[in-house]
Formats: structure tokens, sequence, C-alpha cells
């Protein structure tokens, strides 16, 4: 397969802003300049989609090796069928449901191999393209403080691996990177009811594992 981006070490700065939804004028106002032919806007349009392509695609795929080649694919057809996407704002919403379907395709080829998930915060590569766990924090916090927002990330992490998968995505999808129910709808191809209910059902697990002694 071509690859499009090819800087790993930058593959996901996790700790930048995603957009408060999957309309991001930023995005569209790339994509359009793309669409127009101007080459500059395509490359850093590709080199923002890498970091939320390869965010999602570890969480969809759960292989390292299934989610780099799943994030070249979308990154892939961006530069290919720029020109075919009729609504530029909603190019996160596109760029989700291309990565989460070269995900599921990967998936049926390891069907005889045991799967694995990483967790939403596992979402940092290193130098060599491991994975490790992002651990930022506050330096004007106290000691204190610190120790008491790790103890709360584990029991999140922990939380959140006892959804399963679809949930997991929906809080991703929802809580993490800031889609509207419709987006997020689209992206898993469900109803917006379900989205709701499942998002419901999640939060509802989720605060009891957090206040479970």
């Amino acid at each position: 397969m071509t690859r499009i981006v090819t800087n790993r070490a930058d593959v996901n700065p996790s700790t930048r802003a995603a957009g408060k939804s999957g309309r991001d004028p930023d995005y569209a106002a790339l994509l359009r300049a793309a669409q127009g032919g101007n080459q500059h806007a395509m490359e850093r349009l590709l080199m923002r989609a890498q970091e939320i392509a390869y965010r999602f695609s570890l969480l969809v795929c759960g292989h390292a090796d299934d989610a780099d080649d799943a994030m070249q694919e979308a990154l892939l057809k961006t530069y290919r069928h720029a020109a075919q996407i009729k609504e530029p704002e909603a190019f996160r919403t596109w760029l989700y449901r291309t990565v989460k379907n070269a995900c599921l395709i990967s998936r049926r080829k390891r069907v005889h191999e045991p799967s694995h998930v990483h967790s939403l915060d596992e979402v940092v590569t290193d130098g060599d393209g491991g994975v490790r766990t992002l651990d930022v924090e506050d330096p004007g916090r106290r000691p204190d403080q610190i120790l008491e927002n790790r103890r709360l990330r584990r029991s999140l992490r922990r939380a959140l691996q006892t959804l399963g998968p679809d949930y997991r995505l929906i809080v991703f999808l929802r809580e993490v990177e800031g889609l509207s129910t419709r987006e997020v709808a689209t992206v898993m191809g469900i109803s917006e009811a379900n989205v709701k209910t499942r998002l419901h059902r999640a939060r509802l697990s989720l605060q009891q594992q957090l206040e479970a002694p």
C-alpha cells in the first residue's frame, strides 16, 4: 500500500484539541482548499487527519499493525477521493467511518487470532512505533492532587475496559472526540436513538464502576 504519511513519531499528539464536533471548520476549510487544487492544503489536511485517524484506528482495530494499515488506507482515500466529499464540514465523520470500515476488514483477516483492544488512553506512539500510555501532569497541581488524578485515571481505565467494544467506541466518539449524537450514529451505522441508549448505559456502567469500593 502506498504510504501517504510516514512521520510516525508525530502520529498522535492527542493533547491537541480535537474540536467540539465532527463538523470542524478548520478541516472543512482545508478540504475545500484541497478540492480547489491547493496542494499545501492537502498536505496539511493529511497531517491533521493522521492524528485523529490513528487515535481512532488503534481503538477500533486493537492490533497496532492493523491500526497503522487502517490509518494509511483512510489517508489514501482522503487523498484520492477528496474531491468527491460533498460535505466538507462533516469530514471527520467521513474519516471515522472510513477508518472503521478498514478496521473491520483487517479484523476479518484475524478471525483466528485472539483480539486485543487498547484502552482509550493508549493512543500515543513512541519513537519505535510502540504504544505507550499518555500520562501528562499539570505542573501547577500539588503532589496530593497529582496522586489523586493518577488514581482517578487508573479507575477510569479499568471502568472503560468493562464496556463492550461498541460502547467504548460510542463513549470515545461522543465524550472524547466531541461528535454529536447524529455524527456518532453515522459513524457507527446505527440510529440516533440507539446511540443515546448505549451512551446512557455506558455512563451508568462507568458511574457504577467508579463508585464501587
